[in-house]
């Protein structure tokens, strides 16, 4: 007999799995990003209004058919069409490539966390040259912070073209990362003037593409979730609350993090001043507290017209000391995660408690999302009775693991950064879009919208209602397409493709072009997983011709 389809405990695990999933990094760091860039509380505009649009009716979608079909992405897309089969094979490559580059900020978590019980903290101080007789050139053009992460943790190299040679410590941090997925997915499923901007396409692109990976649409891991639950589930229900509870935690994580921006501005604008002041103090023999920051200004200019010659020499070093500059610095990513955040927490009183929770807290975000990112890739293939018959779960767990975390040491090099950003910019952008698309379409226009509502409604008991209807027959399809035209003008005028590269000489990160090999990377990036859709359909269409052909051979 056919084993049974394990299943969740009760619908609050499920509910609870995909929260982990869809609540991850990117509300820390890359929503706050998306306000700050494109006009602040004006950005939450297009973001609810894509929210409702895309957001809620395709993770709905994407529940409705994995607990319709009970199965992994690719099974359930064959079973609606086998010429559909290439969706989920994209999915799982997309699920692949994201689960490669996503665990190394687990790694690097776990390398600050490990720090984090050091007094004083091992970023909060530059350390001394080689002479013992000041301060390393490179961490004093940069800051403490900077030098820590681009020096110490990640060794980082001038260029992409510079690989030089795997740094052992991150890579035994990967090797953790990846030991504590793997022993997590061995419990089981029961238990794991702004406002025009609004005019700015970008605005809205930014908007649908955060949904995207907020909610993590696309991947399979929610069709993957659903596949275990009861068929009685209401699913509906539960794609509102994930989706509204994943929105909430992004705007608080904003307030959150607009808090810190503000007290790092402060910090780095009083600091700047204060060693104004001290200079011009020293070098104009001025009395202790006579230069203030209420009079520097003023008595700036006074110094200039009365000591004009003395204060030519000094004028080369006087920092420009601005509020609103600091303010407005937009920092994302692993910028905001490991620079930004670690700065604040550097200032603060018992700061290695601050340091351990947060990125306690980074882990436990990033080790969610991975689980189901895995839970994307595996359930396909434990799915797979061809597979299945010759590996147990663990087995096929154990290679997926070790398979990924081989090919991520590429990013434990000295030029693995660079090489996280491709992968982070392009293996899951515009292929995103084109697979949800398809599933869309796949849905109400293959197996038919009124044939899917009839199913829902059979399992859940609930009529499916012109929101949902019109969503996915009309609006939703129109938006996806408008925003891959949009994508993919945007990557066309781009031109040359560009990096930031660390410059220790100058202490910051300085603009280069891609080379060639990186450029052929990318765009194998985004076409081996777009690609699978087509190649997979044309494929089975022609082992059916072959196979008509060879029956009316025999007959």
């Amino acid at each position: 007999m056919e084993k049974a389809r394990p299943q969740w405990g009760n619908p609050l695990q499920f509910v609870f799995a995909c929260i982990s999933y869809a609540v991850g990094l990117g509300n820390v760091w890359r929503f706050p990003y998306l306000c700050q860039m494109y006009g602040g509380g004006s950005f939450l505009v297009p973001y609810i209004i894509m929210l409702i649009l895309e957001g809620m009716p395709l993770l709905y979608l994407e529940l409705a058919v994995g607990q319709r079909m009970r199965q992994g992405s690719i099974g359930a897309w064959r079973t609606i069409s086998p010429y559909l089969s290439g969706v989920g094979v994209a999915s799982v490559v997309a699920s692949f490539f994201l689960s490669m580059y996503y665990n190394v900020i687990n790694a690097w978590s776990f390398w600050y966390l490990f720090h984090s019980f050091q007094d004083p903290l091992p970023w909060s101080v530059c350390p001394l040259n080689d002479n013992l007789t000041g301060y390393d050139e490179e961490c004093e053009k940069a800051s403490s912070t900077q030098y820590f992460w681009y020096r110490k943790t990640l060794n980082i190299s001038p260029s992409i073209q510079e690989s030089g040679g795997v740094q052992w410590e991150p890579a035994l941090c990967l090797i953790l990362a990846w030991l504590v997925v793997y022993l997590c997915i061995l419990r089981g499923t029961e238990s794991t003037g702004k406002v025009e901007q609004l005019a700015n396409p970008k605005t809205w692109i930014s908007a649908a593409t955060q949904i995207f990976f907020s909610l993590g649409l696309g991947f399979g891991s929610l069709i993957a979730f659903a596949s275990y639950n009861e068929p009685s589930n209401d699913c509906q229900k539960h794609a509102i609350v994930v989706s509204l509870i994943n929105s909430s935690t992004s705007i608080f994580s904003s307030i959150v993090t607009f808090s810190i921006y503000g007290f790092k501005a402060t910090f780095n604008y009083e600091n700047c001043l204060s060693k104004v002041i001290l200079l011009l103090t020293n070098s104009f023999d001025l009395e202790d507290g006579f230069l203030t920051a209420s009079n520097l200004e003023p008595m700036k200019d006074y110094l200039a017209s009365t000591y004009p010659s003395k204060y030519s020499e000094v004028f080369p070093h006087i920092r420009n000391c601005s509020l609103e500059s600091e303010l407005n610095t937009a920092v994302q990513g692993t910028g905001l995660a490991f620079i930004v955040y670690t700065e604040a927490i550097k200032n603060m009183e018992v700061s290695q408690l601050w340091s351990v929770l947060y990125f306690f807290m980074l882990l436990t975000l990033g080790i969610g999302s991975m689980l189901g990112n895995t839970a994307a890739i595996l359930t396909p293939l434990t799915d797979s009775k061809v597979i299945s018959r010759h590996l147990s779960r663990e087995a096929i767990s154990g290679l997926v693991c070790l398979i990924s975390c081989g090919i991520s040491m590429v990013f434990t090099m000295e030029a693995g950064n660079y090489w996280f950003d491709i992968f982070n910019d392009y293996a899951a952008t515009l292929s995103l879009l084109l697979i949800v698309l398809v599933e869309i379409i796949a849905v109400c226009y293959v197996y038919g919208l009124r044939r899917f509502g009839s199913d829902l409604q059979a399992m859940t008991g609930h009529t499916l209602n012109w929101y949902w209807k019109a969503m996915w027959a009309g609006v939703s399809p129109l938006l996806i397409v408008s925003l891959f035209i949009f994508y993919l003008s945007d990557y066309i005028l781009m031109g040359t493709l560009q990096y930031q590269a660390w410059d220790a000489t100058q202490g910051k990160l300085v603009t280069k072009d891609y080379p060639s090999y990186a450029l052929a990377v990318i765009w194998l990036l985004v076409a081996s997983s777009t690609m699978c859709i087509p190649l997979v359909a044309l494929g089975i269409f022609i082992t059916h011709c072959l196979k008509k052909r060879g029956t009316a051979a025999v007959a």
